[in-house]
């Protein structure tokens, strides 16, 4: 296994899906259920959210060839994908609540966990690391991440206690922060292998 292709996916999805900042979010959604409720919720939030991720990240390679797309448009794009979800995090901007009865679904597992972000980010490592180690350690980081995102929404009512909300909104900046340096990275690789051919 690739573990710089893991350390790569595990730490880019976890900055990208923040379970820190997800858990009030993930409270406020499902303050109407009950703590199993709440539970199912959870993990049904990470569970569809990781495969999104991992389908994107297994024939996201297919779509693109039939699209016509090249690598280092796809890492551009990405880049500047990733870059909308630093800024939104840096504003500290909130996603609306909406209508629809299963919230674990929309928008929790999407667009609020594995959102254009994250699946733009996985698409870009696959293409980054082909060989087999290299894919292996990438859809173990994914696992790896949405393992933490689970054990951060089934703690939320913990997190949201222990943490006040200006800790919250800090560690949510600093990850922004992390995440447009990151998002810039990919920017600069691809152009990088533009200007060499």
């Amino acid at each position: 296994m690739n573990w710089r292709a893991f350390a790569e996916a595990f730490i880019t999805l976890v900055v990208i899906m923040d379970p820190l900042s997800s858990a009030p979010i993930f409270i406020s959604l499902t303050a109407a259920r009950t703590p199993a409720g709440r539970r199912r919720a959870a993990l049904e939030a990470a569970g569809v959210a990781g495969g999104l991720v991992v389908i994107f990240a297994l024939f996201g390679r297919l779509i693109l060839d039939y699209l016509h797309v090249s690598v280092e448009s796809l890492t551009i794009a990405g880049g500047l994908l990733l870059l909308l979800v630093a800024l939104q995090m840096l504003r500290g901007e909130e996603f609306a609540q909406p209508d629809s009865a299963n919230v674990a679904l929309v928008p929790l597992a999407t667009p609020l966990l594995a959102g254009p972000g994250a699946i733009a980010a996985v698409m870009v490592l696959t293409r980054r690391y082909e060989d087999v180690s290299g894919m292996i350690g990438v859809i173990l980081g994914i696992v790896a991440a949405v393992v933490v995102v689970a054990i951060g929404l089934l703690l939320a009512d913990q997190i949201a206690r222990l943490l006040r909300p200006s800790v919250i909104q800090l560690l949510t900046r600093v990850l922004g922060l992390l995440l447009s340096a990151i998002a810039v990275q990919f920017i600069v690789d691809a152009v990088k292998i533009v200007a060499a051919h």
